[in-house]
């Protein structure tokens, strides 16, 4: 038996199918690995090594060191070449690291070569993302996602078994049998398949809640952002609600929706969704696509951004690119730069675009201006209608106030004469009742 099946890690002994990539029976020590490719901006490579570190602390583990390498593209079989996994080798016997932590994702062929050099696990930022949303995921559909995302991360890894099925061949059906990989990947893509069959309905029954949203003409603001940006914070902020908030990595992972009244008397929905991060696992997108849904279906993007972080713009950069892979680039968007409490003095930040708005969702400073702008963000689109509501006909006039914004509401003999500010659904379902 080799060191490296019995060296302890998260696809050691206590790893693979059982659910995590770390295992958190104890607390691993961990080498991370990143390789700054020609091209690419050194600090950058660091930067990433520092999040990866905390996704690692988050995961539960301790990092113990780190390597960085520089090279034109990656080593086909190894990803950093068999000179620098020999390195790697003697710094982790040095600091005695249960587990090597690459920045970029391996192939399964890499990740399998490493492991044979280092005697050791080798994993991914990929591994170490789906194992805190396996941590952390609670709901049914959660769960569900990523389970798939882990499956389909985990099926073009599975490895080669020495074992045979119970097929071991008879009178006229004598041959090798069936190994066991070939049995786990049988099972693996039939667990696959009923997931998928079981969020295609989870995504059914919210596209029936999204037209019914759609015919009661009330506006959806998505709240998006970095992770840990503080979106939860703020829904709780600006909706008064009991969301769950954390000082840690992905702690919200599923949806939530609240009711939030708008200066005016609108009346939208605000939903707070998964944050994302550099250079997120594409299983997870998919996996999640059904959630996120609710972000390109919006008619307003809230775009958290934390002011005080060490890099706001590449944390712009990383959301809009998976704005842009789930569909919604074209949904509007309003920057909101949150945490402006911790600037400590720093003023506005240089970078802030023109027309974004500073908060601390913590505090309260700057809600007002936010509420004020997401209302006049989802009025811009809106045409002026002028209508003509009986006085017996309160619903009606109602209805108004909850579909738009009223400008002005002026009495006279035969009821009000309303003004008001309409999307053009909303003018459309109002229609029995415009005058001008």
């Amino acid at each position: 038996m080799t060191e490296s099946e019995t060296h302890r890690g998260g696809f050691g002994t206590h790893g693979g199918e059982s659910g995590a990539f770390i295992e958190r029976a104890f607390r691993e020590r961990i080498v991370l690995v990143g390789v700054a490719l020609s091209g690419r901006e050194p600090t950058r490579t660091g930067a990433d090594l520092d999040e990866l570190a905390q996704l690692v602390d988050t995961a539960g583990a301790d990092e113990v060191g780190r390597l960085v390498q520089r090279r034109r593209a990656p080593d086909p079989s190894t990803y950093i070449g068999k000179g620098k996994a020999d390195e790697i080798l003697a710094l982790c016997e040095r600091v005695d690291a249960d587990t090597v932590v690459f920045d970029d994702e391996l192939s399964p062929a890499q990740q399998f070569n490493l492991e044979k050099i280092l005697g050791r696990t080798a994993i991914d930022r990929t591994a170490v993302i789906l194992d805190i949303f396996a941590q952390n995921a609670s709901s049914q559909e959660g769960q569900a996602q990523v389970e798939l995302a882990q499956l389909r991360y985990r099926l073009p890894r599975l490895r080669r078994g020495r074992g045979f099925s119970q097929q071991a061949g008879g009178i006229g059906t004598r041959g090798p049998g069936e190994t066991q990989l070939e049995v786990d990947r049988r099972r693996i893509q039939r667990r696959i398949h009923k997931l998928e069959a079981q969020l295609q309905d989870i995504a059914k029954n919210r596209g029936v809640q999204s037209r019914s949203r759609r015919r009661s003409a009330q506006s959806a603001v998505a709240i998006v952002g970095y992770t840990n940006a503080g979106k939860s914070t703020l829904l709780n902020r600006l909706t008064d609600s009991g969301v769950l908030v954390q000082d840690r990595l992905f702690a919200t992972l599923d949806a939530a929706t609240r009711r939030l009244d708008l200066p005016g008397g609108e009346r939208v929905l605000l939903t707070d969704t998964v944050g994302f991060i550099q250079k997120l696992p594409h299983q997870l997108v998919e996996a999640f696509r059904s959630t996120l849904d609710v972000v390109a279906e919006a008619d307003l993007l809230l775009h958290i951004v934390d002011a005080s972080g060490p890099d706001p713009d590449a944390h712009i950069a990383a959301v809009r690119r998976v704005l842009r892979e789930i569909g919604a680039a074209a949904v509007p968007e309003l920057l909101v730069y949150n945490k402006c409490d911790r600037l400590a003095g720093r003023g506005i930040l240089p970078g802030v675009n023109k027309g974004a708005v500073m908060v601390s969702a913590a505090t309260g400073e700057g809600t007002d201006k936010l509420l004020a702008a997401v209302a006049d963000e989802l009025r811009s689109d809106g045409i002026i209608v002028e209508l003509r509501v009986p006085y017996a006909r309160g619903e009606v006039l109602a209805a108004v106030q909850r579909a738009g914004h009223v400008l002005a509401t002026d009495p006279d003999e035969q009821g009000y004469r309303v003004q008001a500010r309409l999307d053009a659904a909303s003018a459309s379902r109002l229609s029995e009742w415009v005058v001008g």
